[in-house]
């Protein structure tokens, strides 16, 4: 055992603790929610992280990504993130596509050498092209529902998306999954009403906070690794 784990796996046990150490988790999205997913993947050894996403930090980010400082503004984030994880489990192996994911793109990966996929990317189109790959694949997905627009951290859960209700994005996502025959899918969501009333399109800028798209971020990684520690602890 590594001694940056002994704490964690005094809560979990050798044998989950191995499991996450040989783990390969991608995370599509290293914003506001999937910055810290990636995170707290990597505080928990998960021992290979592939990270995708094509933009860059800017002034923006600021207010709500870890990974968005004065001194990473204009650096690609998948780049930050992965100096960020390798400085915090130099063991880990990090892979990094800077790729706008949409289904034009969906070729590029191979979802079937995954153990788990977090989905924490903006588009409706992405997430749906994301989420047929994976469940193509046989690999298991947790999806981000909507994060901004929000006041309160607390009401983010863990449900399956079938069972949610006021968010709008998850509102979206259960027409149109449901249409290509997707019947469950595991989500982070918040029953919260958005503070802010937005039109539908995939462009608009939301309004974001420091606390809320975080709180998401980590339940996210939170579930992971409950589910691939599942049995073990």
């Amino acid at each position: 055992m590594q001694d940056q784990f002994e704490r964690t796996q005094r809560l979990i046990g050798a044998a989950a603790m191995e499991r996450l150490l040989h783990a390969h988790v991608a995370v599509f999205g290293i914003g506001g929610v999937g910055g810290y997913a990636v995170e707290a993947l990597a505080r928990s050894g998960v021992g290979t992280l592939d990270l995708i996403d094509h933009d860059k930090v800017n002034l923006s980010n600021l207010n709500r990504q870890i990974i968005a400082l004065h001194s990473t503004v204009g650096k690609y984030k998948v780049d930050v993130a992965k100096e960020r994880i390798l400085d915090i489990h130099p063991q880990a192996a990090v892979n990094v596509y800077k790729t706008f994911y949409m289904p034009e793109t969906a070729g590029q990966f191979d979802f079937s050498k995954y153990d788990y996929i977090v989905d924490a990317i903006d588009t409706v189109t992405g997430k749906i092209a994301l989420i047929q790959q994976a469940q193509a694949a046989g690999t298991p997905v947790i999806s981000s529902m909507g994060a901004g627009n929000k006041m309160e951290p607390s009401g983010f859960m863990a449900a399956d998306l079938y069972e949610t209700s006021v968010c709008p994005l998850a509102k979206v996502m259960r027409r149109e999954l449901k249409k290509r025959g997707i019947r469950q899918l595991k989500v982070v969501y918040s029953k919260e009403k958005p503070v802010r009333q937005d039109d539908d399109s995939e462009n608009v800028v939301i309004g974001s906070n420091a606390f809320v798209p975080s709180a998401a971020g980590l339940i996210l990684a939170g579930e992971v690794v409950k589910d691939l520690c599942r049995g073990l602890i």
